[in-house]
């Protein structure tokens, strides 16, 4: 199993979203870095789902992969804010999974938290400038957001 964090902005796609549907497809990651890890990733693998573009960001629960990656339709439709015009049916570039709500946290745990923490500084999302919606999180740095967010 591999842990991930999912990052989206509230106010497009919530935790509470995926809550209320239950399951979702992460469509519309249109970064090749990100693309190829969504690409890595099997199901039952873990995610934190982290608001992004709040104030302030941070981790708000737990979701997990539910599916095999495949081929995102919203880049074949031009009515798709994600429409990609040099994707075609033969020639897919971008890819999705599809992801299940597991659980909000007790406490929500900011990026501020993440980045003064002494065990997770290295953590992808707290590098200035790292803007990828998708990243790979390393098993004790899983663990210790998981004490922060149920506050164990």
């Amino acid at each position: 199993m591999a842990y991930w964090l999912f990052k989206s902005e509230p106010d497009t796609f919530s935790l509470d979203d995926l809550q209320k549907l239950g399951h979702s497809p992460w469509d519309g990651v249109r970064n090749y870095q990100a693309r190829n890890y969504l690409r890595s990733m099997k199901p039952g693998d873990q995610g934190f789902f982290y608001h992004s573009r709040v104030d302030p960001p941070g981790i708000a629960g737990l979701c997990k992969v539910i599916s095999q990656p495949y081929a995102d339709p919203t880049a074949l439709d031009p009515k798709s804010k994600y429409f990609d015009e040099k994707s075609t049916p033969d020639n897919q570039r971008w890819s999705l999974v599809e992801v299940a709500y597991a659980e909000h946290f007790a406490h929500f745990v900011t990026l501020e938290q993440l980045r003064t923490h002494p065990n997770l500084g290295k953590m992808l999302v707290t590098r200035k400038g790292n803007r990828l919606s998708i990243t790979p999180v390393e098993p004790d740095e899983w663990n210790i957001v998981l004490q922060l967010g149920r506050g164990k």
